[in-house]
């Protein structure tokens, strides 16, 4: 009798042991995306020298406003975005190294929320295509 009992315990200590682990979830926070900033870099294979290679700038709703590219000589190209009240993209421009204006595209959305048309300019205002 006194064998079953100190068998019975120690199971009993073993199964609250072994289901420990499991029954205590652990809460993993995802990383906010509003008010961000993400630099993406990039690391010469010759010199092992680091660059900046790319930004991205979050609202603080978490919406994508600007991304930027960079080269060796610094910036590439850059988009800047823009959104309608219910947080959708209506327009991209689009911007050389020497922050001038290459290509807009202009977005339209169905009443579910699904893209519409998509429409592009260039620089002075000419739509170029649909």
């Amino acid at each position: 009798m006194k064998n079953n009992f100190l068998l019975i315990l120690l199971t009993l200590v073993f199964i609250g042991i072994s289901t420990q682990g499991f029954s205590q979830t652990e809460k993993v926070k995802k990383p906010s995306k509003k008010n961000l900033t993400v630099k993406e870099w990039n690391t010469n294979s010759d010199t092992k020298t680091k660059f900046l290679d790319h930004l991205s700038i979050f609202n603080e709703l978490g919406l994508k406003i600007q991304e930027i590219e960079y080269a060796n000589y610094g910036i590439k190209s850059k988009i800047v975005f823009e959104y309608d009240t219910n947080k959708r993209c209506i327009q991209q421009t689009e911007y050389d190294g020497r922050d001038r204006v290459t290509e807009i595209k202009k977005f339209e959305y169905n009443i579910d929320g699904t893209k519409k048309k998509q429409s592009t300019y260039n620089p002075k205002g000419k739509l170029i295509s649909i």
